[in-house]
């Protein structure tokens, strides 16, 4: 994984929200005041750890995520840049983003933000219906989240998105329709999921009382089919799975992730992947303060990937992609050997779903849909 000529990439885990909200899964962490002043010098320690045994790099992303960063004191998110900066060095262009909800307590902030350094938005919009967000169960309305938008447009150089579909009752005619709605504002990032219902959720409870019915197989192909061709008629390449950009303006911290390259991770909950380890901070608050103040960094276990695992998450990352994954690379990260079963492999090509050109492997256009099904089959 460590390439010392790659840049890295930083997230940074701020994990509080003011109040319960559906937004995370972090709602024990809800405060009603927050020691600013300490909170900004562990997150400082917690990344002087990091530089520490990252010497020598330089940052091509940072972001801000987490319950509710888009709450982070702007001085605390400038005092984030500026140690960032002076331990590794900025690369031309940095990318630095903020993860927000499109309330309009948070959109207040923005300017505020943008003023810090923050050059670029990812902003949870999730429907254009209000039925929807309610199912959902978001905390704003359309209305709010579409003002939320139009004041990070004004703050924030860049500006991205996202939207979920096949939802409960959405026929391609409606996704059509918001989905042209939502190209027309103008942003030059997409994403868009498809709702899956994930064990343990609320969804899964109200499937299995049979009150929920999403999409059937053949409704989701045809939705995720005209999402496609909708984007990329727009200018806005399917350059990842889910992920839609104008040319230049992808995601540099998540190809970071999907490229399989270093990045560090600090505060409460962060992971993180350096030099063959995969990283994990304590989660809990009040245990990340305290490791913190035991041995000057909040991690709770960092442990040594095995080869067969590297190259696995490498495969597995590399092929949500368009452009897909070097095998030589994934080769060298598996002790020689990439985990693909070769009978498989010629037989996707062969049916058209994935591309083999010297090391570069690919899955078509054809095979996106079933990705999921292709990577189960391939992975070795």
């Amino acid at each position: 994984m460590t390439d010392p000529s790659a840049p890295l990439a930083l997230y940074v885990h701020w994990p509080f929200c003011v109040s319960k909200c559906p937004y995370c899964d972090f709602n024990s962490h809800v405060r009603e005041s927050v020691d600013q002043a300490r909170w900004r010098d562990a997150l400082l320690a917690d990344l002087a750890h990091e530089a520490a045994v990252l010497p020598g790099r330089r940052l091509g992303s940072i972001f801000f995520g987490g319950g509710t960063p888009s709450l982070m004191p702007p001085a605390t998110v400038a005092a984030i840049l500026d140690a960032a900066e002076r331990a590794w060095g900025f690369e031309d262009g940095l990318e630095i983003t903020l993860e927000a909800n499109p309330s309009s307590v948070e959109a207040e902030r923005f300017a505020d933000i943008a003023a810090a350094g923050v050059n670029r938005v990812s902003l949870g919009l999730q429907a254009l219906d209000d039925e929807a967000l309610r199912f959902l169960g978001r905390a704003h309305g359309v209305d709010e989240g579409l003002a939320a938008l139009a004041t990070a447009q004004a703050a924030f150089r860049r500006v991205s998105f996202d939207l979920i579909y096949a939802r409960p009752g959405q026929s391609v005619d409606t996704w059509e329709a918001e989905l042209r709605r939502a190209i027309g504002f103008g942003t030059e990032h997409l994403s868009l999921y498809q709702l899956t219902i994930e064990p343990g959720t609320r969804f899964a409870t109200l499937a299995a009382r049979g009150q929920l019915t999403i999409p059937d197989a053949d409704l989701g192909a045809d939705l995720f089919e005209t999402t496609r061709a909708i984007t990329a008629a727009a200018g806005l390449r399917a350059y990842e799975i889910s992920n839609h950009a104008r040319p230049g303006a992808e995601s540099r911290h998540n190809l970071t992730y999907w490229r399989y390259r270093d990045y560090a991770g600090i505060g409460p909950g962060a992971h993180g992947r350096r030099g063959g380890l995969a990283t994990l901070r304590h989660k809990k608050p009040e245990n990340w303060l305290a490791a913190l103040d035991r041995n000057g960094h909040g991690m709770e276990r960092e442990d040594v990937l095995a080869p067969y695992d590297r190259a696995t998450e490498a495969l597995l990352m590399g092929l949500r992609i368009a452009e897909g994954v070097d095998l030589d690379r994934v080769a060298e990260l598996g002790g020689g050997t990439a985990p693909v079963d070769g009978a498989a492999l010629d037989r996707l090509v062969r049916l058209g779903l994935a591309e083999h050109d010297g090391s570069r492997l690919r899955i078509t256009e054809t095979g996106m849909p079933v990705l999921e099904a292709i990577l189960r089959e391939l992975v070795a």
